[in-house]
């Protein structure tokens, strides 16, 4: 195997975050403070051709969730909103790796995406940890591996309100919140129990503690992709996990992961760890892009760094991988 120069990562993907496309007029965000570029955020041909004209083209995309806006659920144009979606995604070469979000479960029930184009998980992946989860890793290069997690393990949406997992869930979160409507945040400092969001369950922690123990074995660098973020300086509060401090404590225990990109907050965020290295980027809305701009970015990966090249609304960054001594155990 012949070694990259050192001008030329060792892999690129693209990244891109809540299109939320809707065959409907402008609108605005739920606190009527943001607009919302329905129709106009299926114009992903500008993402696909900025990806396609890049030097070295990008090996596969993230979306992190959102794809469709929940508005189409009640004009009964779930299926064709998605098809339109999915014929600009597969007009690129570029293999996608679709995460789950709030609005996919506004209008499919977890089941029903399973079967769907959205379930990314490679073939003859398990129906996640504890059979409960959409997540799943792949190596896309030696030293390297992609997590993609689900937010939504418990969670009100996507569930039959019959079953066991709703019943669990409306309980966690009516016990932060006292709201007849549970999209409204409570009025104290729990702002992130509200229904669009959700939590990793003890299984799926159990999972990715597991994954990451066996990247730190390997010496490997871990890329964490999920819908909502989980670090509270790298986004507004109300969109992050419900359990984001047991997320974070299992990351923090291992030496293998460098960055978690979310989307779900439309402005966008950054932070970087000092205590760990590790750098949570939340990546702006095609939402709440004006159609004269844009929102995407390709990034290109080398040993000691990420290089995130930004379009439009998302700014250019250099992260840097963290150096630890003993890379084989955990911080």
């Amino acid at each position: 195997m012949v070694d990259s120069p050192p001008h030329s990562p060792l892999f690129t993907f693209g990244v891109i975050a809540d299109i939320q496309y809707a065959d409907i007029d402008d609108g605005y965000n739920y606190l009527r403070t943001h607009r919302r570029y329905y129709r106009s955020s299926v114009q992903l041909l500008e993402a696909l051709d900025g990806w396609s004209r890049a030097a070295v083209k990008p090996g596969f995309i993230l979306q992190l969730g959102d794809l469709i806006d929940g508005f189409n659920k009640p004009l009964a144009a779930s299926d064709r909103a998605l098809e339109t979606v999915l014929r600009e995604f597969g007009s690129g070469s570029a293999e996608v790796h679709h995460v789950w979000g709030n609005h996919e479960l506004y209008n499919f029930s977890r089941d029903r995406l399973w079967g769907s184009q959205l379930n990314s998980a490679p073939r003859g992946s398990p129906r996640g940890p504890g059979g409960r989860a959409y997540a799943y890793h792949f190596s896309p290069h030696p030293g390297f591996t992609v997590v993609v997690v689900d937010a939504y393990d418990v969670a009100v949406l996507g569930r039959e309100e019959s079953g066991h997992e709703y019943r669990e869930a409306l309980g966690l979160l009516r016990r932060h919140n006292k709201n007849e409507d549970l999209n409204t945040p409570p009025g104290t400092k729990a702002l992130l129990f509200v229904m669009f969001n959700g939590a990793f369950s003890k299984n799926q922690l159990g999972w990715l503690d597991s994954v990451l123990t066996s990247a730190d074995e390997k010496r490997e660098k871990v890329i964490i992709a999920c819908h909502l973020p989980v670090h509270p300086k790298a986004a507004d509060p109300i969109c992050l996990v419900w359990n984001f401090d047991d997320v974070l404590a299992v990351i923090r225990s291992h030496n293998s992961v460098v960055c978690f990109m979310a989307g779900h907050d439309h402005d966008g965020g950054y932070y970087l760890d000092e205590d760990t290295g590790v750098h949570h980027v939340t990546v702006e809305g095609v939402i709440e892009t004006p159609p004269d701009s844009n929102a995407f970015a390709i990034v290109s990966v080398y040993e000691d760094r990420m290089e995130l090249k930004g379009s439009g609304r998302v700014a250019d960054r250099v992260l840097v991988f963290p150096q630890h001594d003993h890379d084989t155990e955990k911080r």
